[in-house]
């Protein structure tokens, strides 16, 4: 991955140089980062879906060819001189389409290589990876084009996407659960929304991620500018800024266990946003390159803390079945927070100055910060997460098709007077959690003939989104919230399966 990421660097440096003596060169220019970027927003939902649905390796494989493919015409045309500035920007977006669709799957499969303990461990790696890959890759780049020219540039991403494709044929992937059948495509795609909105765990880790990164990005946006208008400094200046930055996160990957094991997620949070949010008023306060420089280093190290803890988390809380789909979220918040951010902070530093963009982008983040009192980053690494497969089979009657629906299922509780409210405190974990594996509605009902009698009622979309629930979409934490909602009845609930009544 730290090659794919240097690849790609050097890619947007090369596409970028190519296209600087064309008309118009400042609008072609800034459109290659678009080319890049959109289909990530456009495509990371879909490519989650896909993600989850087919065999995440084979996905893979296929893919990185394409990219490569890709990357072979770009180098073959460009060293033939026939690489006019609509073709590279299609190519470019082609690979951006590649990118899109490799993020999520790549994303889920961390958790099949790495033990749970060390994923956020790797995730630190990830983050260390993308820093080190935006400070090496352009320096690169720019190295072969002024000895080599631009199509030895396209070549080397073209390599690093063969090198991945090979290391993805070496490995073997473990089998996965989670139904007998590959869910259809706009159903899994509704399955990942579905999940996401009921999951508070979720939403809040995007939360948490979109405060940070929507003010952080001022600084990646406005460094170039700070380093050219404000200190005077000139390329080899400005890489040297992001040489700090890229410092820090090595620094922050080295400090993190121990940071971890003092403080809570929360707390990591709330310091990372303090370093990060000073860190802005001192980039865009202070005239002196000496200064700037060392105040990037715990910025980048906060950088650093906060990505590869809200990415594990995500990756620790989001089971087998839907993690491509939930990491697919967590590339929009990051890819979106950092297009629209960087639109925005550019805009206000157009309209006033450097001075006030980087003041309004640090109060901003430490405003963000002191939210954590209220939505604290909740902890997740103790909860069990694997597939549990615990519901009997349903034996009917009647043996309908996968796709008749919607179902609608009852169980019924007998619960004793004392123990009602308790009762039904616990249902309401036990909702959040119908609602996450299929349930499209869900309520709890009280019998007016037998007062002690609770009905719990939810319909899914079809029978086989509810055979999916009982055949890996649960997790352990959901068998533990469903017990204890168990032991407070008084004895087995009745489950029954309601079919829409066709008319002969």
């Amino acid at each position: 991955m730290l090659a794919s990421n240097i690849g790609a660097w050097m890619q947007t440096v090369g596409a970028q140089w190519l296209l600087v003596d064309e008309p118009g060169a400042t609008t072609l220019v800034a459109l290659v980062q678009t080319a890049s970027m959109l289909p990530v927003l456009l495509l990371a939902l879909p490519a989650g879906a896909l993600a989850d649905t087919f065999d995440r390796r084979r996905l893979l494989i296929a893919v990185q060819t394409f990219l490569f493919l890709v990357g072979l015409v770009l180098t073959v045309l460009t060293a033939a001189g026939r690489m006019p500035p609509a073709l590279l920007l299609g190519l470019t977006f082609a690979l951006g389409v590649g990118q899109a669709l490799t993020l999520p799957a790549w994303q889920a499969v961390i958790p099949e290589l790495v033990p749970r303990p060390q994923l956020q461990s790797a995730s630190a790696l990830g983050s260390i990876s993308i820093n080190l890959a935006r400070a090496v890759g352009p320096a690169i780049a720019g190295v072969l084009v002024a000895q080599a020219g631009v199509a030895v540039v396209f070549a080397v991403n073209a390599a690093s996407f063969l090198i991945f494709t090979l290391v993805l044929l070496r490995w073997r992937a473990p089998r996965r659960t989670g139904g007998d059948s590959p869910e259809r495509f706009l159903a899994a795609l509704r399955a990942g929304g579905r999940y996401a909105r009921h999951s508070p765990v979720v939403r809040r880790i995007l939360l948490r991620a979109a405060l940070f990164i929507v003010p952080g990005t001022a600084l990646w946006a406005l460094l170039p500018l700070v380093a050219s208008a404000r200190l005077g400094l000139g390329s080899s200046g400005y890489g040297l800024l992001l040489a700090a930055l890229g410092v820090g996160a090595v620094a922050g990957a080295v400090v993190l266990p121990r940071l971890r094991a003092r403080l809570s997620a929360s707390q990591l949070l709330l310091a990372a946003g303090l370093v990060f949010g000073a860190a802005l008023l001192v980039v865009g306060a202070v005239p002196r390159p000496v200064l700037v420089t060392v105040a990037l280093v715990p910025a980048g190290m906060a950088w650093l803390t906060v990505l590869s803890s809200v990415n594990a988390s995500m990756q620790l809380f989001l089971p087998g079945w839907v993690r491509a789909r939930g990491m697919s979220m967590w590339q929009i918040v990051f890819a979106g927070g950092q297009a629209l951010g960087a639109l925005a902070w550019g805009a206000l530093a157009q309209a006033t100055d450097l001075v006030v963009a980087h003041v309004a982008a640090g109060a901003l983040m430490l405003a963000g910060a002191a939210t954590i009192r209220w939505w604290p980053l909740r902890e997740v690494g103790h909860l069990d997460r694997a597939p549990a497969v615990y519901w009997p089979e349903p034996h009917l009657t009647l043996d309908p098709d996968r796709r008749v629906g919607p179902v609608l299922v009852t169980v019924s509780y007998p619960v004793r007077p004392e123990r009602e409210a308790e009762f039904v405190a616990a249902m309401q974990v036990v909702r959040r959690s119908r609602q996450r594996t299929g349930a499209s509605r869900w309520g709890l009902y009280r019998s007016g003939e037998q007062p002690d009698r609770f009905v719990e009622v939810y319909q899914v979309p079809s029978w086989g989104e509810h055979l999916r629930q009982h055949g890996g979409r649960m997790t352990g934490a959901d068998r533990a919230a469903e017990e204890r909602a168990r032991a407070l009845a008084d004895g087995e609930p009745e489950v029954t399966h309601l079919l829409p009544a066709r008319p002969d």
